[in-house]
């Protein structure tokens, strides 16, 4: 049976563009199709039907060693966190992390892009902090308003590691997956394939750089950065080094 591995999330930090990595090289197959993402292990029918089924539905029969799969709600969810270690207790957990203030922005104008958010920025992001908007669960399996939320990763890291070991959870930071090939290299050494393969995506990743309507005025980004100065100090530490954005 290949080894498989899981992208969590966390959503808009890059892991498409990780998708698309892995997806290129030789020893890998990912889940297909991309979109939808699969999301196995929030589907108790489809998660009843177990191992073998998930594998044919979203595998091809080629003969991989490793299979992964990116669903990014996947890090919001104690239930798929436990599902996964019931099904796939030795699987690498993969979570792409990205300063949370451009996180959260491109979350907003995502949510808003697609007629869901009709609040302007600074409104919609102090709502944000309270938790208290109503969303549609029959349309979505996690609140599309969760912008800050998404932005404090500890919460949802330590969700996987109640049933995950330490050392099967693998943090990449978006900046730094852009910026410097070693860090896929990482991955492909956490995967056992060859670490030498350079894709042909390395370094143009999907919606890396904020639009100019996802810059935040000069107060919003204030009040953002002194939100997520906790929560980016308990990265910190779960990570045991300092992160490359402003904290």
């Amino acid at each position: 049976m290949p080894d498989h591995f899981v992208i969590v999330g966390a959503q808009r930090s890059g892991t498409t563009y990780l998708y698309g990595l892995l997806d290129e090289h030789p020893e890998i197959e990912m889940a297909k199709p991309l979109r939808p993402e699969p999301k196995f292990f929030l589907d108790y029918d489809q998660y009843s039907l177990g191992l073998d089924a998930y594998d044919a539905k979203y595998f091809s029969d080629a003969g991989s060693r490793v299979r992964g799969e990116k669903s990014t709600s996947y890090i919001e969810s104690e239930v798929a966190a436990r599902r996964i270690s019931a099904m796939l207790p030795d699987a690498l957990i993969v979570v792409v992390v990205r300063d949370p203030v451009a996180r959260a922005m491109s979350n907003y104008q995502f949510t808003r892009q697609h007629g869901i958010e009709d609040l302007d920025p600074s409104d919609a992001l102090h709502r944000a902090a309270s938790g208290d908007r109503v969303w549609d669960r029959t349309r979505f399996s996690v609140s599309p308003f969760a912008y800050l939320a998404r932005g404090r990763y500890v919460d949802y890291l330590e969700r996987f590691t109640a049933h995950f070991a330490r050392d099967q959870i693998h943090v990449l930071v978006f900046e730094e997956l852009v910026a410097d090939p070693s860090v896929i290299g990482g991955l492909y050494e956490r995967l056992s394939v060859d670490r030498a393969f350079r894709p042909l995506r390395l370094g143009t990743p999907v919606n890396a750089a904020l639009k100019a309507d996802e810059v935040p005025e000069p107060a919003l980004e204030t009040w953002m950065r002194d939100y997520f100065r906790e929560p980016n100090r308990q990265l910190e530490q779960f990570l045991g080094r300092p992160l490359p954005w402003p904290t």
